[in-house]
């Protein structure tokens, strides 16, 4: 059966069209038409005006709808994490599991593969943040979990055979050649909670490290004879960087002179969210310790930052508000580059002929009120 979206205003490669529809077949995009070329006998959905969007990626899911993947780190937490992003556009993502040991990062690989092979919406494969950090620069993470990478973690980090694999590490907490080699084998590798110098940043880029996990935030910052983590990121042409944009996290200034030295197709909006989003509770546990939700931020009792309560429809939202970005910019940050930076451009990150039919629908205010994942309606479910 064809289903025909009619009725819509259209985000494409050339910016929003009016007057098309599009067809979805076998989860895919069929074409991108005039409505009077639509099969007669499609099963016709009415957007009613709305603006279709490719749907958004999210590399860095801790939670939500009140479950934190490290604390049940099952098949069922993702269906409940996946179906409160859902309501805010996410229909790819990766859960990320805070710095944990190893028996947690095994159980957490395997409900990952368990989710995407039963097909649960939205499970991309997985985001390892850590224990392979530097304790300087923690941020929310228990230090007693941190590690060396040595065989074991190696053979562990590539041990998951569905979906992606990302890992966040220190790049000054492990060689170049172990980064090169968790490349060869297939491991995003990005530099995170990292207190390394600017050479060392620059050496792990040269063997295979990929990106920057919440760029500015737990990194050697750019200081005048020591550019750091945060100068080698933005001086790098080809490295991608996960940005928060709630207006807590960074400074919307910091990201806009960041904008002004990166190339907008090598950043990426990630949420970093906690169980607070889609979540009518606004407090959480969080390796022991209390995490409320105050502002919008999600903070320790210390003070220390624990993730966010941000979602993807209001990261596209504050990139255009705060940054003063224009809508397919925006949308690509949250689409079109994620899905580059996980090798999936072939099958995700527009609304474009073959691609899987991943999509999301928005008010003008980018309030979302409809959501499908590989063709299939998820929200509302």
């Amino acid at each position: 059966m064809t289903t025909a979206l009619i009725n819509g205003r259209v985000l494409t490669d050339r910016g929003v069209v009016e007057r098309h529809t599009v067809l979805i077949e076998n989860g895919r995009i069929k074409a991108i038409t005039a409505p009077e070329d639509a099969p007669k006998d499609a099963a016709v959905h009415d957007l009613e005006g709305g603006l279709l969007l490719p749907g958004f990626i999210d590399t860095q899911v801790n939670g939500g709808g009140g479950v934190l993947f490290g604390d049940t780190p099952t098949v069922n937490a993702l269906v409940q994490i996946a179906a409160a992003h859902a309501r805010f556009g996410t229909t790819g993502f990766l859960p990320t599991l805070i710095s944990g040991d190893f028996a947690l990062i095994r159980a957490a690989i395997a409900a990952v593969g368990a989710a995407i092979e039963t097909d649960v919406p939205g499970v991309l494969g997985i985001h390892i943040e850590g224990p392979f950090l530097n304790v300087s620069r923690k941020g929310i993470h228990d230090a007693s979990n941190f590690r060396p990478l040595d065989a074991e973690a190696f053979a562990l980090l590539t041990s998951v055979k569905r979906g992606k694999t990302m890992v966040t590490l220190a790049p000054e907490q492990t060689t170049p050649d172990v980064i090169a080699a968790l490349t060869k084998a297939g491991v995003i590798v990005s530099a995170g909670h990292t207190d390394g110098t600017y050479a060392q940043i620059r050496t792990a880029l040269a063997h295979g490290l990929a990106g920057f996990t919440h760029l500015f935030n737990a990194m050697s910052p750019l200081r005048a004879r020591e550019p750091g983590a945060v100068g080698a990121a933005l001086e790098d042409a080809e490295s991608y960087c996960g940005i928060i944009v709630d207006g807590k996290h960074v400074d919307p200034a910091t990201l806009r002179i960041a904008l002004r030295c990166k190339r907008a197709d090598r950043l990426m909006l990630v949420t970093d969210a906690m169980p607070s989003v889609g979540a009518t509770n606004k407090r959480f546990a969080l390796q022991g310790r209390m995490i409320t939700v105050k502002d919008g931020v999600c903070v320790a009792p210390d003070g220390t930052l624990a993730g966010s309560d941000l979602d993807m429809a209001s990261a596209v939202r504050n990139a255009m508000e705060m940054l003063g970005l224009d809508l397919k910019t925006a949308v690509e940050m949250a689409v079109r580059n994620p899905a580059a930076f996980l090798g999936l451009s072939g099958e995700l990150g527009a609304i474009s002929i073959g691609l899987r039919a991943s999509l999301v629908c928005v008010d003008d205010a980018m309030v979302v009120r409809e959501t499908w994942v590989d063709g299939r309606q998820v929200y509302p479910a």
